[in-house]
């Protein structure tokens, strides 16, 4: 996949261009349906996937105090959407300008002029331009005009309703991890670089890796069962978001305590994948109630995560092609 960061790149516009807009936060299973519809349609055009997106998330530049924590952080949405057999990501900087232009100027000078769309697909509810005016009647009215089809997409559903970024949120604060596979089609992740911390893990007897992270959004506080992947490697692990109440703490840090390792990773990246939250964290009146309690959580998640394996985004990927039954490359 291309991924091109301003417009100016656009030298020429790509071939057939068949292309989806929005955010895309979460890259949820409603979002990879899009994704999916796009390329089938690219492919019987022998044309371009694109999907055009905005860094930053607009309401973050025009009204930061109702901006949505971010589901994904920006390389995270870069790999899903690649592992979604797009051809071209555009990530359009958003600014004052762009926020100030009008629908028709966006469709006229970017849609058509720099991208040359020739199929466009929209959701249902997808608006855009100067006070949203950008509406899917409008988008019609204007393919009509410039050449290009317009396809709105019907809300994608399933049994328990919409998929939706702000439900996957929902999900996350309340520490309903199962419940995000179902709408994200995966285990919800968190990368991390390890730095130091406290040290009081060691002292408990477990270890821990504290984790510096770039997520935006991070699962309700508690203890959780998690797989941990360094390098190629799989562990098994248990995590705790939180504050440390036992020892007076007052931060919120995130430490992880890897089943059947011992070793030093300092500096190093690690990737979690959240199966399941355990309990709340809690205020121990004594270390040796913490010790227990941890040592409780570690059998759990070791007979949990025995039997669990990591559904990871290209396991469900046919490219736009419903017989081919793998994934990307």
């Amino acid at each position: 996949m291309r991924i091109v960061r301003d417009f100016k790149e656009l030298i020429a516009p790509p071939p057939q261009a068949v292309v989806t807009i929005g955010n895309f936060d979460g890259v949820h299973l409603g979002h990879r349906e899009i994704f999916r519809r796009v390329v089938a349609r690219a492919r019987s055009l022998q044309g371009t996937a694109v999907v055009l997106t905005f860094v930053p998330h607009p309401l973050k530049f025009l009204a930061p105090e109702r901006a949505p924590r971010l589901i994904n952080t920006d390389a995270e949405k870069e790999r899903l959407i690649a592992a979604s057999c797009i051809d071209l990501l555009i990530c359009a900087p958003f600014t004052r300008e762009l926020a100030a232009c009008s629908a028709e100027d966006f469709v006229c000078e970017y849609l058509v002029g720099r991208i040359g769309v020739r199929h466009l697909i929209v959701g249902y509810d997808y608006a855009f331009g100067r006070g949203r005016e950008g509406d899917s009647a409008f988008l019609r009215r204007q393919g009509e005009l410039y050449g290009f089809t317009v396809e709105v997409l019907d809300p994608i559903t399933r049994q328990e309703g919409v998929f939706s970024s702000t439900r996957v949120r929902e999900l996350l604060l309340q520490g309903e991890m199962e419940a995000v596979v179902g709408l994200l089609g995966r285990h919800f992740t968190l990368e991390g670089q390890v730095v130091r911390g406290a040290g009081r893990g060691r002292s408990l007897g477990f270890p821990t890796a504290n984790l510096q992270t770039e997520k935006d959004i991070l699962p309700r506080p508690g203890v959780y069962a998690v797989k941990v992947k360094r390098g190629e490697t799989i562990y098994d692990g248990v995590l705790n978001i939180g504050s440390n109440p036992t020892f007076g703490g007052r931060g919120m840090s995130v430490e992880v305590h890897l089943l059947d390792f011992s070793g030093d990773l300092y500096d190093e990246q690690l990737r979690l994948y959240f199966v399941r939250r355990l309990r709340d964290e809690e205020c121990f009146a004594a270390v040796e109630a913490l010790r227990a309690a941890i040592t409780a959580d570690v059998v759990a998640a070791r007979q949990l995560l025995a039997t669990t394996r990591i559904i990871e985004y290209r396991e469900y990927l046919d490219c736009g092609n419903a017989a081919v039954s793998g994934g990307c490359p």
